[in-house]
């Protein structure tokens, strides 16, 4: 009996979104002297692979910490409070693009940003309105802001003392990675020596101060919106993390002291298998290197606690319904490779920042995934199969081999110099971009199945009197403020900055004598000096 005819494969590329070759079929010979107890070993037990805790999902479930701000600090408190109402069980706050770049709101170089693309704030008055009636003892906070972390950092704390809260009863992350900055977001003050010395500052104080709090959230997110690959994602990410750690250690700080509140932030985007594959391996890459590198004796030291959020770079204007979709299978992927934490876009983020309904629809989504999908149940359901374990082992080799490069250089600050890591990401960028032009990458309603005429969406709109109102309110409360002891708090922190001293102890009593974002931002300027980034070809 003759043999049917097989199909021929579909004309598409077979391969993963970093240009990884996908094979038809793994079976065991994909994995030749793979070892289960040196590639995977148990959950919360070195490499940590299968997860960083013993029990992952089934002692806690992952934080659902959805990304808030907009308008004025109270327009972002209502929000707060609307989504803890809903199920959301740790803040997240964005800030506005001036208080991002080091200016207060009543800088003209703020006109026409204030509270557009996250919350205004200015002064520590703008934090007591923000986190009004939140118990900062009870519920943990991430900030997403870097250049300016310290100056969020102190008043985060200045709060928390007026709450009456212990500062050893404060848990949250700030985000606080300014090498990122220098290689995707371009956000920043001054360069990038002085940069990591401040985080440095964060971190030896939150220490010894705050050691609960997560003083830098190690961030491939922004790398890999801007462009880059997986395994750029990954590499470029746990190279800033050994830069922190190394810059850390040449202050004399003990490893043990401070690692254990090192965090992560990866994106999470389309490609399935790629992003589960990609937070298993940063979690062995990471235990080996801060074992084997840095002598790191606590398992806690070891260990890769990450925050994730769904991929905004792969979100669509054209049928943004479509978004949803993306969103799910992306938070799955996240729970699937083991995140402490996650955020699901809402599927209006292209057009705006978020409106009440559709973020409501991004924290249900994660918790459908928690309650009802069964993927909870047990500790790295996918751990053992043939295609993930390989798909994991060529991330790490693949990462490997570019910070191998980067080691090469000097370490990241160098690398930044010589602008590699720029120069990496725009060339994936472009490829990528490619990509998608010649229909070779498939994007759903954008260049297949397209809609000759989209329905409009309701989106957020910011009226344009939140800057009015917000620009008066600071100007008034500046104007109110005692000019003698905002002088003398100036000085302290200049000559903190050109002594060498820990800025944040200056930082923290500053603010409680109500010294704005930008005033401190200007001291940074003028004892670091600015930034001026390479031209990359």
């Amino acid at each position: 009996m003759a043999e049917p005819e097989r199909p021929a494969e579909r004309p598409v590329r077979f391969e993963s979104l970093s240009g990884i070759p996908i094979d038809p079929l793994y079976s065991p010979a994909s994995l030749p002297g793979w070892s289960y107890d040196e590639k995977l070993g148990r959950p919360g037990e070195y490499p940590f692979t299968r997860g960083v805790y013993p029990t992952m999902y089934r002692g806690r479930l992952w934080t659902m910490r959805m990304f808030a701000g907009f308008g004025r600090p109270e327009d972002t408190n209502a929000r707060f409070k609307y989504l803890l109402a809903q199920g959301q069980t740790g803040l997240s706050t964005a800030f506005d693009m001036p208080a991002l770049m080091g200016y207060d709101a009543d800088h003209p170089r703020s006109r026409g940003e204030v509270g557009k693309e996250g919350v205004s704030i200015s002064t520590l008055d703008d934090f007591e309105r923000l986190f009004a009636d939140i118990p900062l003892g009870d519920v943990t906070t991430s900030m997403t802001i870097n250049c300016t972390a310290s100056v969020a950092l102190a008043m985060y704390l200045a709060i928390a003392e007026k709450q009456g809260v212990a500062w050893d009863r404060i848990g949250g992350t700030m985000q606080n990675d300014m090498l990122k900055e220098f290689i995707a977001q371009k956000e920043w003050i001054c360069p990038p020596d002085p940069a990591v010395r401040i985080v440095v500052d964060m971190i030896e104080f939150t220490s010894k101060h705050v050691p609960r709090f997560n003083p830098v959230s190690i961030s491939g997110y922004h790398i890999r919106e801007a462009g880059a690959t997986a395994v750029q994602e990954l590499a470029f990410t746990l190279a800033d993390g050994l830069g922190y750690v190394e810059a850390a250690v040449a202050r004399g700080l003990d490893i043990d002291s401070f690692a254990p509140r090192l965090s992560f932030f990866f994106d999470i985007h389309n490609d399935f298998f790629e992003e589960i594959a990609k937070l298993r391996a940063a979690r062995r890459i990471w235990a080996r290197f801060m074992k084997e590198r840095f002598r790191a004796k606590k398992p806690e030291s070891m260990r890769l606690r990450t925050h994730t959020q769904t991929a905004g770079v792969s979100a669509t204007a054209q049928q943004p319904l479509n978004n949803i979709a993306r969103v799910a299978l992306q938070a799955l992927a996240a729970v699937l490779g083991g995140a402490q934490s996650l955020h699901t876009n809402s599927y209006d983020e292209t057009w705006a920042l978020p409106t009440e309904d559709a973020v409501t629809v991004a924290l249900r989504t994660q918790q459908i995934i928690a309650e009802e999908s069964g993927v909870a149940l047990t500790i790295d359901p996918l751990g053992g199969s043939y295609y993930l374990e390989t798909l994991t082992d060529r991330m790490e080799t693949g990462a490997l081999a570019y910070i191998g490069k980067i080691d090469a250089m000097g370490g990241m600050v160098r690398a930044i110099d010589a602008g590699y890591p720029q120069r990496e990401i725009a060339d994936a960028a472009y490829r990528y971009q490619l990509l998608e032009d010649r229909k070779e990458k498939v994007v759903v309603g954008v260049n297949k199945y397209v809609m000759n005429e989209e329905r409009p969406i309701n989106y957020l709109k910011i009226d344009a009197a939140v800057e009015h109102d917000q620009i008066e309110r600071v100007q008034r409360f500046k104007a109110s403020r005692d000019t003698r002891k905002v002088e003398r708090r100036l000085k302290q922190l200049a000559e903190a900055c050109r002594g060498g001293d820990n800025v944040m102890p200056v930082l923290v009593d500053a603010v409680k004598d109500y010294v704005s974002l930008g005033e401190v931002s200007d001291v940074y300027r003028q004892a670091f000096g600015l930034y001026r980034e390479p031209i990359i070809f």
